[in-house]
């Protein structure tokens, strides 16, 4: 049972590392990850890369293409889209649940990543903001009795990670998350659980649509690319 085990505790370190740098540019999209290259670097057998490149493929940043092996992904429209569709279904009725469960020391916790969020955009620290993005929305969903779904939520936020990097990269869309994030909070602490909701799936949607339009309107618009290409 140990070393079982130990292989999943190096693939999930493994998988982190290789998830920041697809994240931050180091391995941008079509890059070929290979097994062999990636545990000389990291000191490891070909076991647990193998394993973390699944991860990240059933996150959506990596491609396992026959002969080839594991791709770095391209921007899709068509997975923003999905993303987005199934964050605005699931992450209002995980909120409905959560939020009359709230105590104070949630509400100390929602603040405290808002206050986080609001410095590293602030600091322009690019590399914090979808972590932190993923932790204000799990926090909002803690108390809800539905983990599954909560741990689907978690990998559509993680695969989210590098469009809400890009979307956030302007100073307007800054400045409405921070809005919207904080007003979010402050109807949970009233208990408008409804009222909530309905904002949270108004947010969410915005998000989409601002994205979209930002990647119609950047220098990488020819590289995204839909899945039926």
């Amino acid at each position: 049972m140990k070393q079982p085990l130990k292989h999943r505790t190096l693939s999930a370190a493994i998988v982190d590392q290789l998830r920041q740098a697809i994240l931050d540019g180091t391995y941008p999209a079509g890059s070929q990850l290979r097994q062999d290259a990636l545990g000389d670097a990291y000191g490891v057998s070909r076991i647990p890369v193998r394993e973390a490149l699944f991860q990240l493929e059933a996150e959506g940043l990596v491609r396992i293409v026959p002969q080839k092996g594991a791709i770095v992904s391209e921007l899709s429209l068509d997975e923003i889209n999905d993303v987005f569709d199934l964050r605005r279904i699931l992450e209002p009725r995980l909120l409905a649940q959560s939020a009359p469960r709230f105590t104070a020391d949630d509400f100390e916790g929602l603040d405290d990543i808002h206050k986080s969020f609001e410095k590293a955009i602030k600091a322009r620290n690019v590399s914090e903001w979808g972590q932190l993005n993923a932790d204000f929305h799990m926090a909002l969903y803690v108390h809800a009795p539905q983990p599954r779904t909560r741990a689907i939520v978690l990998s559509l936020l993680q695969t989210s990670d590098r469009y809400t990097r890009l979307q956030l990269s302007n100073t307007k869309a800054m400045g409405t998350a921070e809005k919207e994030h904080a007003r979010l909070i402050a109807l949970c602490r009233a208990q408008k659980v409804e009222e909530a909701c309905r904002f949270l799936e108004r947010h969410i949607e915005a998000v989409r649509k601002d994205l979209l339009h930002v990647v119609a309107g950047s220098a990488i618009a020819p590289k995204v690319r839909r899945k039926s290409d």
